[in-house]
């Protein structure tokens, strides 16, 4: 009994690997394109009030194995990522001032 447990719960991790595996998108970046990355620091804030991704950047180069050259255009800082971290950005202007909003009794 205990040997068909062992190899159903084989099976079940296969076929749930390949799931996964089946629904993993593959980004390809390319030079002189917009991204934004992907800050994991943020766990000490609440979610809903910070957003967790910042940018846009612009690629400048990409290496073999997922590295990624993304230079920041306010700052012009160079600089190295993984590029898991990264994801195609496609919009416009990004507002990153603060805003504040003050709630009167009805």
């Amino acid at each position: 009994m205990r040997l068909f447990a062992y190899e159903n719960a084989k099976l079940y991790k296969e076929k749930t690997k390949k799931w996964h595996d089946s629904r993993i998108k593959e980004r390809v970046f390319e030079k002189n394109q917009q991204v934004l990355l992907f800050n994991s620091r943020l766990k000490l804030f609440p979610r809903k009030l910070k957003s967790r991704w910042s940018g846009p950047f612009t690629v400048m180069e990409v290496y073999p194995f997922g590295a990624v050259l993304v230079k920041d255009e306010k700052s012009g800082r160079e600089f190295t990522v993984n590029g898991q971290r990264l994801k195609h950005y496609f919009g416009g202007e990004v507002d990153r001032e603060k805003t504040s909003v003050n709630l009167k009794d009805a």
